[in-house]
């Protein structure tokens, strides 16, 4: 036993209440068991019990031992002067502050070892053998949950993001758009280039895709050495006339090609986030007033410039191919930085309107296809899409992971026996 474990017992009352008294052998009923308390203080508060022939309205205290009262020294703690029950799970010390009610012969031996298998279970899924454990319904309201709280997450680094720019929106979108470009693998150096490089110097040379490639290569350090082929030639001279023109910083940061589909390479990803910034204005303006997943996917149908259909990479020429952005990046970057934008953006604002529209986008996109959704497909746990997809996402990582199970919906689920209350087998 643990106190967490026995809050929750006490929160949801899951424990036999028949003939129920005190440890000093007074009736005992239980009209209201309190709110939980996530600050200091006792744990329920606002709680109605009557005890005897009295009503008593006050805080309720839990500990695993009677003896952790004083070992936590709340007898001189005026926040604990109003405890009208103390309820242990062994009762090892009589305390005269209040009245006490131990439960360990009252709790049913199958919710113990159901719990017992939840912590020993894979940090994974340790609820398994129980799954799909919730109705449809009861899926559905508890991923409506998951996804807010991880565009909530998500929003708190976008939030950080925008004190840094000086509450610009335009820039920050860049930002997280540039190192989404790069993947995981160059994020950072897409971040770190994106930075030295304002929105108002892109806005300058929105219209010369060959300036806005020079730009983008040039300060990700991808335009130094000797070229054999013209066109990274013309960027070079690009290049070295607006960072003077600008004053723009080196940057130390460099972008990996090693063990990377040709596809990601950072010189094709760069050119293609160029073509974006070519054709769009005042994007993140734009993306707030667009209305459906299929007007922000026309948006980021972007193909790179001429030169990368033969290209990977500078001086390599290749088959013919067109540097398409594809529905699969596009999806990405939906779910990475256009949806957690636009969450923070109603956040920051207030407007529940954006929130709704990030969390219906994500519900439009397709759904991630990984190792934590292809373990929750086993157990017929439904992923159609990003909103499935990130739902779980946020489950296995900040529940399952760090055995939350008493905070998760699931878990209260498998432990939910109000069949054997009556019982202690």
């Amino acid at each position: 036993m643990n106190e967490k474990l026995l809050q929750f017992i006490w929160k949801f009352q899951y424990f036999n209440q028949q003939h129920l008294q005190t440890d000093e052998g007074e009736p005992l009923v239980i009209s209201n068991p309190g709110t939980f308390n996530l600050n200091q203080g006792p744990d329920f508060l606002n709680a109605s019990i009557k005890i005897g022939n009295t009503t008593w309205v006050g805080n309720i205290e839990l500990h695993v031992k009677a003896s952790d009262w004083n070992r936590h020294n709340h007898t001189p703690d005026p926040n604990y002067k109003n405890v009208i029950l103390h309820v242990v799970w062994e009762n090892d010390l009589s305390i005269e502050q209040s009245s006490t009610l131990t439960l360990k012969d009252r709790i049913p031996k199958v919710l113990l070892e159901r719990y017992m298998e939840l912590m020993q279970g894979s940090l994974k899924q340790a609820c398994k053998s129980f799954l799909p454990a919730l109705s449809q319904i009861g899926w559905l309201s508890w991923k409506e949950r998951l996804v807010a709280e991880r565009l909530e997450r998500k929003s708190k680094k976008v939030l950080q993001l925008l004190d840094q720019s000086k509450q610009h929106w335009e820039e920050v979108l860049w930002w997280m758009l540039a190192a989404n470009f790069g993947i995981k693998v160059n994020s950072e150096a897409f971040e770190t280039m994106a930075r030295s490089i304002t929105v108002n110097i892109l806005a300058k040379h929105k219209n010369q895709i060959n300036q806005l490639e020079a730009l983008l290569l040039g300060q990700a350090n991808l335009l130094n050495g000797d070229f054999t082929d013209d066109y990274p030639k013309l960027l070079q001279r690009e290049y070295r006339f607006l960072r003077k023109k600008y004053d723009l910083q080196s940057n130390t940061v460099l972008p990996h090609f090693l063990r990377m589909r040709p596809a990601n390479f950072p010189t094709v990803r760069l050119a293609q986030l160029a073509m974006l910034v070519n054709q769009s204005n005042h994007l993140f303006s734009k993306i707030k007033e667009l209305r459906s997943v299929k007007e922000v996917k026309e948006l980021l149908n972007v193909t790179a410039n001429d030169y990368w259909h033969y290209h990977y990479s500078f001086d390599e020429l290749t088959d013919y191919k067109p540097k398409h952005l594809g529905s699969q990046m596009a999806d990405n970057i939906i779910i990475n930085t256009i949806a957690p934008v636009l969450f923070a953006y109603g956040m920051f604002t207030k407007q529940e309107m954006y929130k709704e529209k990030s969390i219906h986008w994500l519900q439009q996109v397709s759904a991630e296809q990984n190792a934590i959704t292809r373990l929750w497909a086993t157990s017929e746990v439904a992923n159609h899409s990003a909103f499935d997809s990130q739902s779980l996402i946020e489950l296995t990582n900040n529940y399952c992971n760090q055995q939350r199970c008493l905070d998760c919906a699931v878990g209260n689920k498998v432990l939910q026996i109000k069949d054997k209350l009556t019982t202690n087998d």
